[in-house]
């Protein structure tokens, strides 16, 4: 296999170079051919400084920077159309996820297109718990698509799914648009449990009341173009 693997990284300069290494470290065991891709989105700490420190030492990883903060959605899509092999790795850069398990899910690549992890415990506040649940439960009736946790950010996918999709999402709707384009036009996506761990440093950003608000505006608009998409 050869795997783009990318974070999407705001102010996580004590979090983003101990998970850049030992992703680099993972890939290289599991692949023909990889890169690691750090997107910086507008951090106002030194993550701009350690990420392009790091990308000097390692051929492999390299360092895209966003002049301004574009949002979680925003730096995911960057990454998602930055990479150049035929898989796409994805996941946050907080280090909540061991990247170790990465082999899980291309042990499922000859089965699924794509494969979504799910946290077999989550390692968060209770209130983000229940907001994750109820707004996973009216996703999945939405959009018909049925995964265990639809905005676990430990996903592994073809880049033709991302090319064909023409991800139109800048907020935290990101993943729910990935999994319903994805299941309409017929691609085989598999699950798969992976570790959740609490975060150790920098701060969460995405249960901000703006970011939730946001965030149902974009599902409604994304129903309506779901509805007619691919006819």
């Amino acid at each position: 296999m050869k795997i783009s693997a990318f974070f999407p990284a705001y102010n996580e300069e004590k979090n983003i170079v101990a998970l850049a290494e030992k992703t680099s470290g993972v890939l290289s065991v599991l692949c023909e051919d990889y890169e690691v891709i750090i997107v910086n989105d507008g951090s106002k700490d030194n993550t701009a400084v350690v990420a392009a420190d790091l990308a000097t030492r390692d051929k492999h990883v390299r360092v895209i920077n966003h002049e301004k903060n574009k949002g979680y959605g925003g730096a995911v899509k960057t990454g998602l159309y930055a990479g150049k092999f035929e898989w796409v790795f994805f996941t946050d850069g907080d280090g909540q996820f061991d990247v170790s398990e990465i082999k899980l899910l291309t042990a499922l690549a000859d089965k699924y297109d794509f494969i979504v992890g799910y946290r077999i415990k989550r390692a968060d506040p209770f209130h983000r718990k229940l907001n994750a649940f109820m707004w996973g439960t009216m996703v999945k009736l939405l959009f018909k698509f049925w995964v265990k946790d639809v905005d676990c950010a430990f996903k592994l996918m073809k880049k033709e799914i991302i090319d064909k999709a023409q991800i139109e999402s800048e907020g935290a709707l990101i993943s729910t648009e990935l999994l319903a384009k994805a299941t309409k036009m017929g691609y085989r996506i598999g699950e798969v449990g992976v570790h959740h761990y609490p975060r150790t440093a920098g701060t969460q950003t995405g249960a901000k009341v703006g970011v939730i608000l946001k965030a149902f505006a974009e599902l409604f608009k994304l129903y309506g173009k779901i509805q007619k998409w691919g006819k």
